[in-house]
């Protein structure tokens, strides 16, 4: 059996994106481990959920904890950078975060844990970082790095299909489900445009994974990031038929394959 290391920035970054492949990883036999670069301090909890005194960084490491759980990945690894905020915030300056890290240093405390995990797969984002968050475009750099330095068999870039997300919004804009009007997802998606760098056109995406068997562990891994909900609600809000059709797929791209090929198994060929 095999052994995947998923790179990620923050907490619940791996359930929306990931986490259906993470259980059937599991499934399969193969050891999984998530490695965080961050504890998400920065991000968004609803007003009332933290106890009196506590941290959000410390309620983020919890829910991943129980993420990991529903997934049945065994290990976790924080490589406790600073989150950086979102692009353009005056955290991007903290020499502490992720974004501002020497790659060559982040890399070999990554390349570390490859190493000793003996991994056959790592995953990271994709060069844009999926939107452009400057720890997600970090992640890509330093995961890339890392992958060289530790001799990884097999690197795999995490990411959302385009075309896939404009049908998603469309159809929960027409259905009513909050959250993906253009002004909360400050995503702009025309395919004709050229400077648009959300996720990776259809045409570029090299594996498809089918996790449909998965969905109820997805949910549980994404509903387990209880802090991040004005991220994941909306997710969570649609009915099952539309939840399945937005999130039964998960999508890489695999640099050393040629453009064209379409493949669904990101162990394929491995000992």
């Amino acid at each position: 059996m095999a052994t995947l290391v998923a790179f990620h920035a923050h907490p619940d970054d791996e359930c929306l994106l990931q986490s259906g492949t993470l259980a059937m990883a599991v499934d399969a036999g193969h050891r999984v481990v998530v490695v965080y670069a961050t504890g998400g301090e920065l991000g968004q909890a609803p007003d009332g959920l933290l106890a009196p005194g506590e941290r959000l960084v410390d309620r983020r490491r919890r829910e991943a904890e129980e993420s990991a759980a529903a997934t049945g990945a065994q290990r976790i690894v924080w490589l406790c950078y600073h989150d950086s905020g979102m692009d353009g915030s005056p955290e991007n300056d903290d020499p502490a975060c992720f974004w501002r890290a020497d790659v060559e240093e982040a890399a070999r405390r990554l390349a570390d844990v490859l190493a000793a995990e003996r991994a056959d797969v790592v995953t990271y984002y994709d060069p844009n970082g999926n939107y452009g968050h400057p720890d997600h475009v970090q992640v890509h750099r330093v995961g890339a790095r890392a992958a060289e330095l530790a001799g990884t068999p097999r690197a795999l870039e995490v990411t959302w299909s385009r075309e896939n997300a404009m049908k998603l919004m469309a159809e929960a804009r027409r259905n009513g489900i909050g959250g993906f009007d253009a002004e909360s997802t400050d995503v702009d998606l025309n395919l004709e445009d050229p400077n648009v760098t959300f996720g990776t056109r259809e045409a570029e995406i090299t594996t498809r994974v089918d996790v449909a068997r998965w969905l109820d562990r997805k949910r549980a891994a994404i509903a387990a990031h209880a802090s991040q909900v004005g991220d994941t609600g909306p997710f969570l809000a649609m009915p099952p038929d539309m939840f399945a059709r937005a999130l039964s797929t998960e999508f890489y791209v695999r640099r050393d394959l040629p453009p064209g090929t379409r493949d669904d198994d990101i162990f394929a060929g491995l000992a």
